[in-house]
């Protein structure tokens, strides 16, 4: 079982920066792939990015690639999210979550989410 708990969220003007963090209680964090997924209002959850557990490679959405970066402490089990030239379209509640498996975009195979926290992006 893993908990995790997201923080860092807030109102930002476009073209600022934020940075999240997932703290992680639990066992074996380090054996975990990490994902950073959005969802805005009336949209899907979608996938941002990415890091697994072992070799720390990293994948992003396109629409990310360039601003974002993940990155994980292990013995801190927190993962961070940084977002830099933000713009209103990331406006969205921002999720923490963990998966079993080597690397997944799609939500349904990730095992354990975080309760969301709030990224608004002003214009």
């Amino acid at each position: 079982q893993v908990q995790l708990v997201e923080s860092g969220g807030g109102l930002v003007q476009a073209g600022g920066s934020l940075r999240l963090s997932c703290a992680a209680s639990g066992r074996t964090f380090s054996s975990y792939t990490m994902g950073w997924f959005r969802q805005a209002p009336g949209k899907e959850r979608e996938f941002v990015a990415a890091i697994t557990w072992s070799t720390e490679n990293t994948y992003y959405a396109d629409f990310v690639k360039g601003r974002f970066t993940i990155s994980r402490d292990n013995a801190k089990n927190t993962v961070y999210l940084q977002m830099n030239s933000l713009k209103p379209e990331d406006t969205a509640v921002y999720y923490c979550a963990a998966a079993g498996l080597y690397y997944s975009p799609r939500p349904g195979h990730y095992d354990y989410w975080g309760q969301g926290t709030q990224v608004t992006v002003s214009s």
